[in-house]
């Protein structure tokens, strides 16, 4: 899908945005992160609906992740004393799978963890909209069930209490926070009536992003142009020096935010107090986090190793859980290479056939813009690339080996994405081949 430019700038085709969703869709609710996107989006809704749609009713989700600023905290609280008599407000602390990359042995970590209240790094919130365990009262809700499927669950029940409809959630999303996002707005299979940024969640149940074409330049334009509140911690995150790609609000431990971990000792010291017994490997991430402890930069093959090797030694050091995980990801990745095959840029197809590398074309790939030729790897997967200019989309060991030393346990260094609907998507591959195991890793 080609870029279209329309006449009109980025406030006024959201107002158009919202206009639309207000007249299509009976049941609307914000999904609320605490972050300056999701901010925007929340205030500019609400006075949207205030202007044009008065007696319209809208919903506010805001899923708690226990270990975050206090900055955060108390920009959430405010925002819901706020606005909790203009909308329905849902705030969840419930307990739920969450990603962390912190940790060769923890692929997640449990906010709300009932069974570990001693160590909650904060108090439960007390607020009449607070949903607990002991209060809970979304039924589409399984104990510790996934975040992202907590979020998407959570639309199906909000159409349910709202006497079914066509529900809509909106999210701050904006496509030039990565090409992972701008790549997911290209793709339409799943778009609303023609429209890049709604996609299809259940039946009736769809997920919007008003802003997808706004750039941060115009998000923080906006907060000053309209006065609106925000969270302060990004005061704190500029005056630190970070870049704009590192000032998240989410989680602390995933692979985006776990190199700023030590910021926590100098922003936020009494939440870290609690981060470092509350969440395994949180100490030892903010320490050597950008070092070659976590995979971080160059990282040195041992003496009588090769990078296969050397991956495979790594495995057996592993519980059987994290192992079988990695296994069966780079299972996936060597099939897919043998039989499928990735797009490439043509030069470096060439540069691939004169360093010998046994490949051949299969046709086009439909996942890249200019149809690349796809290309597959006959024979074993290259231990290393190191000879080529670009290795970034190009198989190799080493890259499976990079992903066990930086804990990226969902294999996003090979080109794994990170949701739920990518990660059914691959797991439907997975089951048409057999595991490593049965092949006793002679791949």
């Amino acid at each position: 899908m080609k870029k279209k430019y329309l006449h009109l700038n980025v406030y006024d085709a959201f107002l158009d945005r919202m206009h639309f969703l207000f007249e299509e869709f009976e049941n609307i609710y914000i999904s609320f992160s605490g972050g300056k996107d999701s901010g925007l989006l929340l205030n500019l809704a609400l006075d949207y609906r205030d202007q044009h749609y008065p007696e319209r009713t809208l919903g506010v989700f805001h899923q708690d992740f226990e270990a975050q600023y206090s900055m955060t905290t108390e920009y959430v609280d405010r925002t819901f004393e706020r606005i909790k008599d203009q909308v329905e407000p849902f705030w969840v602390c419930l307990p739920m799978a969450t990603r962390t990359a912190l940790s060769s042995y923890e692929m997640y970590w449990y906010p709300w963890d009932d069974t570990k209240k001693d160590i909650w790094v904060r108090e439960m919130p007390q607020k009449e909209y607070v949903i607990n365990l002991e209060n809970n009262r979304i039924t589409t809700y399984r104990y510790r069930m996934h975040q992202e499927d907590l979020a998407k669950q959570f639309g199906r029940w909000y159409r349910k209490v709202h006497n079914g409809g066509k529900t809509v959630c909106l999210l701050g999303m904006r496509a030039d926070e990565s090409l992972q996002r701008y790549s997911g707005f290209l793709n339409k299979k799943y778009g609303y009536k023609d429209t890049c940024w709604i996609s299809k969640q259940f039946k009736d149940v769809w997920c919007a992003s008003p802003l997808y074409d706004w750039t941060i330049n115009d998000v923080w334009h906006a907060n000053y142009l309209f006065n609106y509140d925000y969270n302060h911690l990004y005061d704190l995150y500029y005056m630190a020096g970070l870049k704009p790609s590192q000032m998240r609000v989410a989680s602390p431990f995933n692979d985006y935010a776990k190199d700023a971990l030590n910021l926590y000792r100098v922003i936020d010291p009494e939440i870290w107090s609690k981060l470092v017994g509350r969440v395994q490997g949180a100490n030892f991430s903010a320490i050597y986090g950008k070092t070659k402890a976590m995979g971080y930069r160059n990282i040195f093959l041992p003496e009588g190793h090769t990078w296969k090797t050397y991956t495979m030694f790594l495995l057996d050091t592993l519980p059987k859980r994290l192992r079988n995980n990695y296994i069966k990801k780079f299972n996936t990745s060597i099939q897919f290479w043998h039989e499928t095959g990735g797009g490439l840029d043509e030069d470096v197809i060439q540069e691939l056939l004169e360093h010998g590398y046994h490949i051949k074309r299969n046709g086009v790939s439909n996942y890249t813009l200019n149809k690349k030729s796809r290309i597959i790897f006959e024979g074993k997967i290259p231990d290393d690339t190191d000879d080529i200019k670009s290795t970034r989309d190009i198989p190799s060991w080493k890259r499976m080996c990079y992903c066990i030393l930086k804990n990226d346990h969902i294999c996003r260094f090979m080109g794994f994405g990170m949701t739920r609907q990518q990660q059914k998507r691959l797991d439907a591959i997975r089951c048409k081949y057999k595991s490593i195991e049965e092949l006793n890793y002679e791949v």
